[in-house]
């Protein structure tokens, strides 16, 4: 699992955070296919920040706690892992300390599956949305929330430099048991 790749995590606390962005084969990524919006922004520090691809751009919250994106799909998607960039060395007390993730169809029915504290995190945090029971390594979502509870040094505005949502990549043939890559082997893969 990739969160294995943060250095310090004991039950519901990361400390840490890596500097690369490490994913495994089998997710991709579904933020493409979402609307994003957050709670509040400062002017030039949007959702654009969050999704631009760039660690030295971040979204800035303007206003009270809780500070919320959200992320809403068109279809219900099967989500496995949320990898946020925050930076506690630049940007100390606007550093997110305490995280809740929230799921359901709409904001009429959000449901906490996650809550989160990070310890002075630096670079990429992974936040895994399987349950405890191993058969739920997924979330099967209309909506995401991310919600900052509180940041370190008892900040009030929140900067968060990056957010990515992975779900399990689908096999492209519903009723083929294996996953051929090639052309070939795709071409010979049903009997008529």
């Amino acid at each position: 699992m990739a969160t294995e790749s943060s250095e310090g995590e004991e039950e519901g606390k990361i400390t840490g955070g890596n500097k690369l962005l490490v994913i495994e084969d089998d997710l991709r990524e579904m933020g493409k296919k979402a609307a994003w919006s957050v709670s509040s922004c400062k002017p030039g520090n949007g959702v654009s920040s969050l999704r631009d691809d760039n660690l030295d751009t971040y979204w800035q919250s303007d206003g009270a706690q809780p500070h919320l994106v959200n992320i809403q799909f068109q279809k219900k998607v099967k989500l496995q892992l949320v990898v946020l960039y925050v930076d506690f060395k630049l940007d100390e007390s606007y550093t997110p300390s305490k995280i809740s993730i929230r799921a359901g169809d709409g904001f009429h029915n959000l449901k906490e599956i996650k809550t989160m504290e990070l310890v002075k995190p630096t670079g990429w945090v992974y936040l895994s949305l399987s349950g405890n029971d191993p058969r739920e390594t997924f979330v099967n979502t209309f909506m995401l929330q991310i919600a900052v509870l509180s940041n370190h040094l008892n900040g009030r505005d929140t900067h968060v430099r990056q957010i990515k949502v992975y779900g399990p990549r689908l096999n492209p043939f519903p009723h083929q048991p294996f996953q051929f890559t090639s052309r070939e082997f795709i071409t010979y893969s049903s009997v008529r």
